[in-house]
């Protein structure tokens, strides 16, 4: 089996590798050559490309060609260059992260053409070569069967850890919830690890909770693994700017749960948090003291 991915960054380098370790040969183009020629060296299974045209000549007829594009314009541009140049009967995987709604728009644009439509949600992150990815896939049955064997290869086990979940668009949307869980699992772990550590009496030691709660606590996962990791070497993290940042999956699942009327408060204030770690709150907070001070005569701190 030969499939053709575009978009070599860290998920799309690490899937391709995966891939041609179970046998799937990867045509591979990237938007800079730098991650081709990489992969390149590592040896056979690989196909390098470095144009469009050259990717598609190496893909057998009906092809299958999976993007690994950052959301919006990027994946835009790659399909409207991509999309004149396939034929009927060729697939079309998106398998980015991307917004369901724009999936499902660019599904109604290609349907006319004859090209079939996929959306992937992936995660796994850079554990995922190693671990395997969690796949799910949307669109058509008939499409799911065709692409099952890459599921399959890319999942941590042929029976586990992919699933072909719904019409086109449900693969991006349960992706995007799954990552607004994870806004929230995030946030969790770390108020309560703050607290501990805001109990200075106890001297409690993070590095030895985190990994005692790593075994038989209902709290055990694979952030907690990662975060016990990190505390023990480092507890202080004095090193660390107080600054997380959002990639978008977490908004949308906040909006979502606004249009859909659905109460979800622990991932939204998960969102939140991560505004306010960007600075958005200082101008609020910096109001609220001249508040304070106005009705009450308390001191302002300054800058």
């Amino acid at each position: 089996m030969r499939v053709g991915i575009y978009g070599l960054g860290r998920m799309g380098a690490n899937m391709t590798r995966r891939l041609v370790r179970s046998g799937i040969e990867v045509v591979g183009l990237n938007r800079s050559p730098g991650p081709v020629d990489e992969l390149r060296a590592e040896g056979a299974g690989f196909l390098p490309a470095y144009s469009i045209e050259e990717f598609l000549e190496q893909l057998p007829a009906p092809r299958i060609v999976w993007l690994m594009l950052p959301c919006g314009e990027p994946t835009e541009a790659a399909i409207e260059a991509i999309l004149p140049r396939l034929s009927k009967g060729d697939l079309l995987v998106d398998g980015a992260n991307a917004f369901y709604q724009d999936t499902q728009r660019r599904g109604e644009r290609i349907a006319p053409t004859g090209v079939h439509f996929m959306d992937v949600g992936v995660s796994g992150g850079v554990w995922g070569l190693k671990n395997g990815y969690c796949v799910m896939a949307g669109g058509s049955d008939e499409d799911g069967a065709r692409i099952e064997p890459v599921l399959k290869a890319l999942a941590p086990a042929h029976d586990r850890g992919w699933a072909h979940v719904g019409p086109l668009g449900s693969g991006h949307y349960t992706k995007m919830v799954h990552n607004g869980i994870e806004y929230g699992m995030m946030q969790a772990l770390a108020e309560g690890l703050a607290l501990l550590k805001a109990k200075d009496p106890f001297d409690i030691d993070l590095a030895e909770v985190t990994e005692m709660w790593r075994h038989g606590s209902v709290v055990q996962s694979w952030l907690l693994d990662l975060t016990a990791e990190a505390l023990a070497s480092d507890q202080q993290l004095e090193a660390i700017a107080p600054y997380v940042s959002d990639s978008g999956e977490g908004r949308w699942t906040a909006k979502e749960a606004i249009d859909l009327g659905v109460a979800a408060p622990v991932i939204s204030l998960a969102m939140h948090m991560r505004f306010a770690s960007q600075g958005n709150a200082d101008y609020g907070n910096k109001l609220l003291a001249v508040m304070r001070r106005g009705f009450g005569g308390h001191a302002i701190k300054a800058e």
